[in-house]
């Protein structure tokens, strides 16, 4: 009996080892996330687009929330499309007929141009809308500090009014993060809610901004 058992290990080590043979084991590498898209900073290499843009498309959003808090419009100017430039609506309807569009250079000396302009008409009063662009920016763009906004839609509007949200017809092919304050008051019980949607589209490889849309809570 006990001369059996050394065959059969040699059985059984030259059947492991024809296995080994037959299904050789693979060394696997680790695959590397593809960079998202996202707006350079100086310095930085352009990142390519891909279909994890998303992050990159949320980095540039932030990225432009901490420029507007910190009125920092070099770098708001950065990152505004060179050619479309960046358009302003003052209640979540986009008109382009009526809507102010700056271009880069513009949005960078915004705070040295005293002119005033005409961005709509106040709700239920429809008293016009007559500012300079700093006093725009941060009576309705950034009228509360956005990059601590409580909810974050990406290419959804997190809350709507009476007013039309046109912003996937106004700018096809582009993408958005709203960022929203679904109430700053617990007792108005939501209707001071408010939220800014940040319009991007892709440009060589980095997203660019298109787009600010102030929207809040309408009669």
């Amino acid at each position: 009996m006990r001369r059996a058992v050394f065959p059969l290990l040699l059985f059984l080590f030259g059947f492991v080892l024809g296995l080994l043979c037959l299904f050789p084991i693979h060394t696997v590498s680790p695959k590397l996330d593809a960079a998202p898209l996202t707006a350079s900073r100086a310095g930085e290499e352009p990142q390519p687009a891909s279909e994890a843009s998303t992050s990159g498309l949320l980095r540039a959003a932030a990225r432009a929330a901490e420029a507007l808090k910190a009125e920092d419009y070099e770098t708001l100017g950065e990152l505004v499309h060179p050619e479309r430039g960046v358009t302003f609506t003052a209640s979540s309807t986009v008109d382009p007929e009526t809507d102010q569009n700056f271009t880069a250079d513009e949005i960078r000396g915004l705070p040295e141009d005293p002119g005033q302009y005409l961005w709509g008409y106040e709700d239920g009063r429809g008293t016009p809308i007559l500012l300079t662009m700093e006093e725009f920016v941060r009576q309705y763009i950034f009228s509360v500090d956005y990059t601590q906004a409580p909810e974050v839609g990406v290419d959804r509007v997190v809350l709507s009014g009476n007013a039309l949200e046109n912003v996937a017809q106004a700018y096809p092919g582009c993408r958005f993060v709203d960022l929203c304050y679904p109430e700053l008051d617990p007792d108005f019980g939501g209707l001071d809610w408010c939220s800014l949607k940040l319009v991007f589209t892709p440009l060589e490889g980095q997203w660019r901004l298109v787009g600010l849309i102030h929207s809040q809570w309408t009669i």
